[in-house]
């Protein structure tokens, strides 16, 4: 069950003239905006469109002239505001992880989500390893016996920085039958193993437990459901490849509930296939897993008592289990793998870190939210994972989404070392968080089970609805994350989409903001109104995160000038904002907000300021850095720095910024670069005091 690493930063373009505001929906505040429905949105026509203006949008970004914009997604709401989600490539070379997230409105862009933070993906492009040692290495890595072994140079994208690598994909099959397909990448420097991500997303499940249903087929009884893009389920009949045969019947009455008939483990099948497309075409206006209104098959069958149920990007696939007896086709089994070919299609969160926890956790809270709509009596809806295969042979389920650590691995809260732990794992917060959110605190019975979930900051939660949590959660798949996505960027994301949903005020986006409050995910820039203020500043410094070591947190603008790259020092620490640095025409803003006490007699803005410059003139100003206090509408030039002003060690400036007390006010760092020979303006440790 998987994907590719860390987070989503949020930059507000400004370049070619083409930034703009976007104001909030007038619709009523208990559902302010929402995907447009199936019949109201032509995804392939939006795609094609968007595609055609990848290169006035990657001028109006300020990429590099090597970099290349291509069109995965696009998410349009009813105002005409459209998410338009984009991969990279440079200099012809596939670039992975430089996944970026444009909000746009016509040709007008508005906010922008690099991966990681990271803007420019540029790289020399000379490997040091040899492509057959990296190869090796690749298949030493995969740890099975590989079948086929090929390998191809792309920029990588890591926490810290892009890197030149080999992508090696590995083929073979493990000692379970399961099939893989592995993606390792390989540094082209150090031959280190950067990252693995296996397109085969592999779960388990269960079978037979939804008693007697109607199924989508055809009029010639196959099963095949042209209501439903045309899903369709077929026998293996034991084999491990190929299409397998589409299950026919003479008189449309398909199985008997048991083994002893084939076609009982592809109704179950058939049946979870259906069911998942319905839930995401009512509840959410999704087209199908791609939205693109074609359906996917599904196999069953596979191979010889293989307990297991796997994903591969394009199908569905479903062993028979143990002795042949128990085939792995349940409702959340259905459910959840074809989630991850939503996940892959919209966010296509890594599997590996923070990402990989947030994949999972996708497709246990979709799985969960499928099995809930089936409302079955056989199979009742409730917040288990595999409760009906019973794996660990004492009738316990697979996970708990009311308490994770009952499983005796999963944890209940974030902390700085989930990222490490496997996804199956690190997927507990998040299922801790949706469970939460959903039902709050407390015991409770729910499908039969008593359930008892407690915050991990001791407060009582009141849920919001399950329904309500699913579509804040869709919304931030679909339009905040990107591949290596955090849980802080998660909860960045469900915050603002609940405030896109619901309004600031609501119930509902406190509920979702106390939830994440109770799985410990510290407090970033977005809030609802009354909820959570952000964590205070130190002494009496009235700006957040000042120095920035809690990178790009409290701060809003342009992605990537915040950062801990060590080509330039920070002053104390390891980040520090630095803007300019790029040798070419592009502007980069960095805001803040911060209310000045009315009480107070002074307030001064200070910080320090490092200047180098490739620029050989000692009469003329080409780049410029200028400091700003935006009230309101009016944007005040408080200082301005140039090339002229370069300076080897850090220099602490001063400005008074006493007129502006009683406001809440806008403190902005503005740094602009004409078309050739950088400057870099290096700004740490600012503060804004009141006396």
């Amino acid at each position: 069950m998987k994907r590719l690493t860390s987070a989503g930063a949020v930059a507000v373009v400004a370049a070619a003239g083409l930034a703009m505001t976007f104001t909030a929906s007038t619709a009523g505040a208990s559902e302010r905006t929402a995907p447009l429905a199936v019949a109201g949105f032509d995804k392939p026509a939006a795609v094609q469109a968007e595609q055609a203006l990848a290169p006035q949008t990657a001028a109006a970004l300020g990429l590099g002239s090597g970099e290349q914009l291509k069109v995965r997604d696009v998410v349009k709401d009813p105002d005409g505001t459209e998410y338009v989600r984009y991969d990279r490539t440079f200099n012809g070379l596939k670039v992975v992880g430089g996944d970026l997230i444009v909000k746009r409105k016509g040709e007008a862009i508005g906010q922008v989500t690099y991966n990681r933070g990271v803007k420019s993906v540029a790289v020399a492009t000379k490997p040091t390893l040899s492509q057959s040692a990296a190869l090796t290495k690749g298949a030493q890595a995969a740890k099975f016996k590989a079948t086929a072994n090929k390998g191809q140079l792309v920029v990588f994208v890591t926490p810290t920085k892009p890197v030149l690598a080999y992508e090696v994909v590995t083929t073979g099959v493990k000692a379970d039958q399961t099939p893989s397909v592995l993606h390792s990448f390989i540094d082209a420097t150090t031959g280190a193993v950067l990252g693995q991500n296996d397109e085969i997303k592999t779960g388990t499940g269960n079978s037979m437990y939804s008693g007697t249903v109607t199924i989508g087929t055809s009029g010639s009884y196959t099963m095949s459901d042209p209501t439903r893009g045309g899903n369709y389920t077929t026998d293996l009949n034991g084999g491990t490849s190929g299409a397998g045969t589409t299950f026919t019947d003479p008189d449309d009455t398909w199985g008997n509930g048991s083994t002893s008939s084939r076609q009982t483990a592809g109704v179950d099948a058939h049946y979870g296939s259906q069911l998942t497309w319905d839930y995401y075409k009512n509840a959410h206006g999704r087209n199908g897993i791609f939205n693109n209104g074609q359906g996917a098959r599904s196999r069953v069958h596979y191979g010889n008592a293989y307990v297991n149920a796997f994903w591969d990007g394009t199908q569905m696939t479903y062993g028979d289990g143990q002795g042949n007896a128990r085939p792995l086709t349940s409702i959340d089994v259905a459910g959840h793998e074809m989630s991850h070919g939503v996940t892959e299609a919209t966010a296509n969160l890594n599997y590996f870190g923070d990402a990989g926890g947030l994949n999972e956790a996708t497709s246990d809270i979709f799985g969960t939210m499928v099995e809930f709509s089936a409302n079955n009596s056989s199979d009742p809806g409730d917040y288990l994972i595999g409760e009906k295969i019973n794996i660990n042979g004492n009738g316990t389920p697979l996970r708990y989404m009311d308490k994770p650590s009952k499983d005796g691995a999963s944890k209940d809260c974030w902390s700085t070392s989930t990222g490490g732990l496997d996804p199956h794992y690190s997927s507990g917060p998040l299922n801790h968080w949706f469970y939460l959110a959903s039902e709050g605190t407390g015991s409770k019975v729910i499908g039969g089970v008593t359930h008892s979930s407690t915050a991990c900051n001791g407060a009582t939660i009141t849920g919001i609805g399950r329904d309500v949590a699913a579509k804040v959660w869709y919304r931030t798949l679909s339009t905040k994350l990107s591949s290596g996505s955090t849980y802080k960027d998660a909860r960045e994301g469900a915050i603002n989409s609940a405030k896109e949903l619901y309004g600031a005020d609501s119930t509902q986006c406190k509920g979702i903001e106390a939830a994440f409050n109770g799985i410990s995910v510290p407090a970033g820039a977005a809030a609802c109104s009354g909820g959570g203020d952000p964590e205070p500043p130190t002494g009496d410094n009235l700006l957040l995160n000042p120095g920035f070591e809690s990178g790009f947190v409290n701060w809003t603008g342009t992605s990537g000038p915040v950062t801990n790259n060590s080509g330039r020092p920070a002053r104390t620490g390891t980040w520090k904002l630095w803007l300019g640095g790029n040798g070419r025409s592009v502007t980069e803003t960095i805001n803040q907000s911060v209310a000045i006490p009315a009480s107070a007699s002074s307030a001064t803005l200070s910080f320090w300021i490092r200047i180098d410059t490739a620029e050989t003139t000692s009469s003329t100003a080409y780049d410029t850095a200028r400091v700003q206090i935006v009230d309101g509408s009016t944007a005040t030039t408080l200082a301005t720095y140039s090339n002229l002003n370069k300076n080897s060690s850090y220099v602490q400036k001063t400005l008074n910024v006493t007129q502006y007390k009683g406001k809440t006010v806008t403190v902005r760092f503005v740094g602009q670069e004409d078309s050739s020979l950088q400057t870099s303006f290096v700004i740490d440790d600012t503060s804004l005091t009141a006396s």
